[in-house]
């Protein structure tokens, strides 16, 4: 960061903090006052620092969205989010896969420094270590009530061995600093098929015990092969081995029949959740990661969505996800708190249209194209794998507009520290930046280089982009994505070639061996921030 950042990052703490304490003392004093005047006092104790809410999508990808450029579906509550705040047309996921992008967003630590965090199956061991300092944890040493509502991926307990579905379930998302939580373990295509809140399953029948195998069937129990016909969603590739509600899933379960969701209510499951938690934390600063599934697969939305794209169950999955947008921000209304409330909206990775299951993504997509200007998608080192929708608002803090500065979800812990006036250890957050000049549009410039995971590396640094070799298919089989695998260099302009179709890498030897190195010391001493 240049020194400007610096000077106004230490006029912000040192204003929040004079005011915070300010507002301490005087809601103090005000105890002895009437109570009319202690609700005035109380209530501007609490505006110093703002709520906040941060609306995580699932594979939604940058040209998904209206105010991004999509015109084959329409999102006017991402879009209000827009209009009011922030757009930005720089804002990085980490990872072009959901399980890393989450783990780097809420430790501040690059995922692929750490074994253990790709896509994890369902029954997978928590891989973010209790006790670390956390995005949440930073928050709620701050005075925050903290609340995750929706899809996890990250993992609970100490491993599937040690993992009893039907008891609690410990560690989880209480023990990295969430306050409450209401969550699946991992995706919708994945067993357990259950909502767990805080340690439990929620409505599991003692006398039904849920167990977990993604290695072999449990005798008698339906699979997505031996029910092939009666599906009600046919899949493309794997999803094939439970059968929950009529949909194939990835692994075996049974048991827990009481317990098992209804994907088709799923999203009204979670935005339930999530307004009740900002109507119970409506008194005090509370952060909220709402991490919705959709459009994730399987896109079941609810039949209220059905036909209101041409697209299918992908395109009625993008309103699904709008309208629980609309209803956070309808809530946080209606509770008289969106003066007071910093909401970020952004996804965990870039768009997949055929991810395992026969829902006409592929022979419906028309003209709309859900990387935008981009090239790639999910799983891919292309700039779609990465650069996703990332939406600010703050009504009368943050300045309505858009901004090029460059902002990656691992700077948000950071970030949030440097908002409520907290210095980080040398040891937290190896890789976040605290830039909260560029995510508040008070600078154009944001961090230096953004870093691009998706198997290897990739490296943004101003408009230069490059893509370090690796040997590998450059078309998934699965999923028909470019991986951007290739066993040369790849560097490219992105201001005069977003879509990446012009290597330079030949033309700017020099160059291309600087961001090699920068690679590799940023490989080399396991961290980024200084």
């Amino acid at each position: 960061m240049t020194s400007k950042h610096e000077h106004w990052q230490r006029n912000w703490q040192r204003n929040w903090q004079r005011n915070w304490w300010l507002s301490v003392l005087v809601l103090a004093v005000s105890l002895c006052a009437p109570e009319t005047s202690r609700s005035v006092v109380a209530s501007q104790a609490t505006a110093q620092r703002p709520n906040i809410v941060l609306i995580y999508a699932d594979d939604i990808g940058y040209g998904d969205i209206s105010s991004y450029g999509a015109t084959a579906v329409k999102t006017p509550n991402v879009d209000r989010l827009a209009k009011e705040g922030l757009r930005f047309t720089s804002g990085y996921a980490t990872s072009a896969t959901c399980t890393p992008s989450r783990y780097s967003m809420l430790t501040g630590q690059y995922a692929f420094r750490k074994q253990g965090t790709g896509v994890l199956p369902g029954d997978a061991a928590l891989i973010i270590e209790p006790g670390r300092t956390t995005l949440p944890a930073v928050l709620k040493r701050a005075g925050y009530s903290t609340g995750v509502v929706g899809k996890w991926h990250l993992g609970l307990g100490a491993g599937k061995d040690k993992l009893d579905w039907n008891g609690e379930i410990t560690p989880g998302p209480l023990d990295i600093g969430f306050d409450y939580s209401f969550i699946m373990a991992a995706t919708g295509d994945r067993v357990p098929t259950v909502y767990v809140e805080n340690r439990r399953v929620v409505g599991l029948d003692p006398a039904d015990p849920i167990r977990v195998n993604y290695d072999k069937p449990f005798p008698g129990e339906p699979t997505g092969v031996s029910q092939r016909g009666e599906l009600k969603m046919d899949w493309s590739h794997g999803h094939n081995m439970a059968v929950v509600n009529g949909v194939g899933r990835i692994g075996y379960m049974t048991g827990g029949k009481s317990a098992l969701w209804v994907d088709e209510d799923m999203a009204d499951a979670f935005t339930k959740k999530a307004v009740t938690f900002l109507e119970q934390q409506k008194g005090k600063p509370f952060f909220l990661y709402f991490a919705t599934h959709d459009i994730h697969v399987p896109r079941v939305p609810h039949p209220r969505f059905k036909g209101k794209t041409t697209m299918g169950p992908r395109g009625d999955a993008i309103v699904e996800f709008d309208w629980s947008v609309g209803e956070i921000l309808r809530a946080l209304d209606r509770l008289k708190l969106t003066q007071n409330t910093l909401v970020i909206l952004t996804s965990d990775n870039g768009p997949v249209i055929d991810d395992g299951y026969k829902d006409d993504a592929v022979a419906k997509l028309g003209a709309h194209k859900p990387s935008g200007p981009f090239r790639g998608g999910k799983y891919s080192a292309f700039e779609a794998g990465t650069r996703v929708p990332f939406l600010v608002r703050w009504p009368g803090r943050i300045k309505p507009g858009i901004s090029d500065a460059l902002f990656s979800q691992v700077d948000l812990l950071a970030t949030f520290a440097a908002l409520t006036g907290q210095t980080l250890a040398a040891s937290d957050a190896p890789d976040s930046f605290a830039l909260l000049p560029a995510l508040t549009g008070n600078t154009k410039t944001g961090r230096p280089h953004i870093v691009e995971h998706a198997g290897g590396l990739a490296l943004r640094e101003g408009n230069w982009k490059y893509i370090e070799p690796r040997n590998g298919p450059k078309i998934s089989a699965n999923t028909n994505t470019e991986l951007g695998n290739d066993p040369q260099p790849q560097l490219y302009d992105l201001a005069q070639d977003p879509g990446e179709t012009r290597n330079l890498a030949t033309q700017h030897p020099d160059r291309v061996q600087a961001m090699q190195e920068q690679l590799r010391k940023l490989r080399a001493e396991g961290r980024s921030r200084r």
